[in-house]
């Protein structure tokens, strides 16, 4: 390292590391310039497309949704057919213990 020709070599070396590095950061200040003014048409990449070309598969949450729904009034007609049988067997008692 004492020797005048070495100090050069690293001189040189570091200042090609820099010009590299520095035209990376370059690169990605340009590219995320970029980015952000075409966000908008970045974006629309990533959106969901319009409603008017809706899929004419149905989604698969609503028809979990209509399922669960048909379920719950599956239960609700069983309960009052129930509760019914219940109110009869009850006045069907009665009217018996009456006579």
């Amino acid at each position: 390292m004492g020797a005048p020709g070495e100090p050069q070599s690293i001189d040189y070396s570091v200042h090609e590391a820099w010009n590299e590095a520095t035209n990376v950061y370059l690169l990605v200040i340009l590219v995320s310039f970029g980015l952000l003014i075409n966000k908008r048409k970045i974006m629309r990449i990533f959106t969901l497309p319009p409603a008017a070309e809706s899929n004419p598969e149905p989604n698969f949450y609503d028809s979990l949704q209509k399922v669960r729904l048909r379920q719950q009034l599956e239960m609700y007609s069983l309960a009052r057919k129930y509760d019914q049988q219940q109110h009869q067997g009850q006045a069907d008692s009665v009217q018996l213990s009456m006579e």
